[in-house]
């Protein structure tokens, strides 16, 4: 039954944010030509405060615990585990303070309005994952911009969203080389619930009523560990708090 309602409803979700997305292109564009980063980076964080009220249509709602740990005025490392593109919405919008970047797919860096245009001019890095030798240098660029400005990197080392929840391997190269040229950075590890129910079926209908959750787990000084143990204790954390 909730898949057959969710039909009519999905029409109209899929609309709102299609028109979000198409009427922010020009206002990012704006924005960036003319007033430069901060205003550019403002156009973002309201354009994702829009895209999770789109996914109020869908009766889902999205809340986040432990903002307040994030350290101020400081290069993060934000370490996730990945089930929807809403995904990023969440962690755009609740995690603002620390003008998260992402490390995305190339493909994602063109077609899509307003999302290929921040992943492009908004700081975050497009990369090749068939392409190692093109990944890590993107990588450590992004290590070394969080380090010079203190912003916020954000990486998913499962490298690909899960489809039910269920958390895949991490993989911990991008992670180091972030805490290689990055080494004032704080991790913290993010825990993401119930984005993958809004996908369920698939990309049409949507599933309906999830009560999508970030965590924010408690931040790990970068220089207080090695390498190993650091990424352990991030992977622990990540998942300790994932509902199955």
């Amino acid at each position: 039954m909730e898949k057959i309602i969710s039909y009519p409803i999905s029409a109209i979700f899929y609309l709102l944010l299609g028109l979000c997305l198409v009427i922010f292109q020009p206002i990012q564009w704006v924005c960036y030509k003319f007033f430069g980063y901060q205003v550019h980076n403002q156009s973002v964080v309201v354009l994702n405060w829009f895209l999770l009220r789109c996914v109020n249509v869908l009766g889902t709602t999205v809340s986040a615990k432990n903002v307040d740990l994030i350290p101020n005025d400081k290069p993060i490392i934000f370490v996730s585990n990945h089930q929807s593109m809403f995904d990023i919405s969440a962690i755009i919008w609740f995690l603002r303070k620390a003008h998260p970047k992402f490390v995305s797919k190339k493909e994602l860096g063109k077609g899509i309005p307003s999302v290929s245009f921040n992943l492009k001019y908004g700081g975050s890095v497009l990369i090749d994952r068939k392409d190692p030798k093109q990944a890590l240098p993107a990588i450590k660029g992004l290590g070394e911009y969080i380090q010079k400005y203190n912003r916020s990197a954000v990486i998913f080392p499962e490298g690909t969203r899960s489809r039910t929840g269920v958390p895949k391997s991490f993989s911990e190269n991008g992670l180091k080389m972030l805490v290689k040229y990055a080494p004032d950075a704080y991790v913290v590890p993010l825990t993401i619930n119930n984005s993958w129910k809004l996908f369920k079926y698939g990309m049409f209908p949507n599933g309906l009523g999830a009560k999508v959750s970030l965590f924010v787990h408690e931040p790990l000084k970068v220089s207080d560990y090695d390498f190993k143990t650091l990424f352990e204790k991030t992977h622990e954390a990540v998942i300790s708090k994932i509902e199955y």
